[in-house]
């Protein structure tokens, strides 16, 4: 009989093909694959013959070649799909086994399908993995969920795989049922936020400063070496001087300017609501791809009126660098934001997520991996109950010598006509934060004249409610009514 499997993959597309050839290649991993099409099976073992894949044509026998407790990843589409898998493998599986999903779910449905995997004695387990096709390849940054008993079998299985930063693997065990999943939506809400945030940096550089794409390659190359070293910064100048083959421009000024999505931030944004959490940068981050992809409604208020005069910065040099301290500041913004989002989920869901071990895993394998994860790694250390990343003592002090530039920045493209979303939410949500007092107080005068919703008091203890449309008496309110 034919030795077992001790891991198996379900689903070869690209992510699932390259997920088992990384499984594949690690000591002490044998593969069994399995695809709806037995044709890709067939091509994947044919491709790849030194992986010694363990392929089966049905998930019986898939199951079967197995050794227990039987660990599967699914890598199919979110979903329908997802389901219907799910249901042949519980099927075929036993109690104690192991069901993973690796796909990019919905943390809600994860914790549905958990709850119900959960009652036939199988372990299911929602897993994040980051860092596109070439992260499955050689080592993504991953955050599964699920229970302790499914970590400690998938746990080495795991670290064998994932991306090393510093030594370390980038995977640890995130919290029970959907957690992973909810922090691989935070990383995503994250990367929709640094993307537009580089993308502005640009905009503004170029129509600033009139240098050429390849130019600002050579800018962000540069930046790459400091404290804004990070994968997106790094393939950003790659992109920039990529020449188009067929016309000989810049391939950015052929790509058309319509950005897409598939709605990870969009999640981000839409359970921030849910928790009440402002995530107000990556939320401008996802309104912007929206209102890119709107051709008619750009092309139709194009005549619109703005600034009649041209632009164009007097000291392109110090102008570079306040953009660049401005996108800094920005980024800062956009994790703090993501990191409230993580704490509040984990507070409504019983999660017990380490913010510091996020951090961590962040820093290999994944799309925003980024030289500064480490000081935020370091602050919740210090401080495991930090109130807002912001606060922590480096990042304050990186505000600190930034906030000119990026009040400066958001002026001049406010001044100039050049929409910069990103960059001026996240300073007027700084702002905000730190305000001494905020016009909430009116807000709250009119929500109780139009609705009685009720007002508390800075002077006095207590709930009241003034009778506008009487004699403009304020009463007390007893508590409960």
């Amino acid at each position: 009989m034919p030795a077992k499997a001790n891991i198996g993959v379900v689903g070869l597309a690209v992510m699932g093909s390259n997920l088992a050839r990384n499984l594949a290649s690690r000591e002490g991993n044998s593969v069994a694959i399995y695809n709806r099409s037995p044709e890709r099976t067939r091509e994947l073992t044919a491709a790849h013959p030194e992986a010694g894949f363990v392929a089966s044509e049905s998930i019986e026998d898939f199951a079967a070649s197995l050794s227990k407790p039987r660990t599967a990843i699914i890598m199919v589409k979110a979903g329908t799909p997802t389901d219907a898998v799910i249901d042949q493998l519980v099927a075929a599986f036993e109690p104690g086994d192991i069901i993973v999903d690796g796909g990019n779910a919905l943390f809600t449905d994860t914790i549905r399908r958990e709850k119900a995997v959960r009652e036939t004695g199988i372990n299911f387990v929602g897993a994040g993995i980051s860092g596109g096709e070439e992260g499955a390849l050689h080592g993504p940054s991953i955050m599964p969920g699920g229970s302790a008993e499914a970590w400690e079998t998938l746990g080495p299985i795991l670290r064998s795989i994932a991306a090393v930063a510093e030594g370390e693997p980038c995977v640890t065990h995130v919290g029970t049922d959907g957690a992973g999943h909810f922090v691989k939506m935070i990383h995503n809400g994250i990367e929709y936020a640094d993307m537009q945030l580089i993308a502005e940096a640009y905009d503004l550089i170029r129509r600033g400063t009139g240098k050429s794409p390849a130019e600002i390659a050579d800018v962000f190359a540069e930046w790459n070496k400091g404290e804004l070293e990070s994968y997106l910064i790094e393939i950003t100048a790659e992109v920039l001087r990529q020449v188009d083959a067929e016309t000989g421009k810049p391939l950015v000024d052929v790509i058309l300017d319509q950005a897409g999505a598939k709605g990870t931030g969009a999640w981000t944004v839409q359970t921030a609501l849910d928790l009440g959490i402002p995530v107000s940068g990556i939320a401008e981050a996802v309104f912007a791809r929206s209102l890119s992809s709107k051709p008619d409604q750009r092309k139709a208020a194009a005549d619109l009126p703005g600034p009649a005069a041209t632009w164009k910065v007097e000291d392109a040099e110090s102008f570079i660098e306040d953009v660049r301290l401005a996108l800094y500041a920005s980024k800062i913004v956009a994790y703090s934001q993501g990191f409230d989002e993580i704490v509040a989920g984990a507070t409504e869901y019983g999660w017990d997520i380490r913010k510091g071990e996020i951090a961590k895993i962040w820093r290999g394998g994944c799309i925003i991996r980024a030289q500064f994860l480490n000081r935020i790694t370091e602050a919740y250390a210090a401080d495991p109950n930090l109130v807002a990343l912001l606060t922590a003592p480096y990042f304050r002090d990186a505000i600190s010598r930034a906030q000119d530039s990026w009040r400066r920045v958001v002026v001049a493209a406010a001044s100039a006509g050049i929409p910069s979303p990103a960059f001026s939410s996240s300073l007027a949500y700084y702002d905000g934060l730190r305000a001494d007092r905020l016009p909430a107080a009116l807000v709250q005068g009119q929500r109780d004249f139009f609705g009685a919703h009720t007002y508390r008091r800075v002077d006095k203890p207590g709930v009241f409610h003034t009778l506008w449309s009487e004699d403009r008496r304020e009463v007390e309110i007893e508590a409960g009514h």
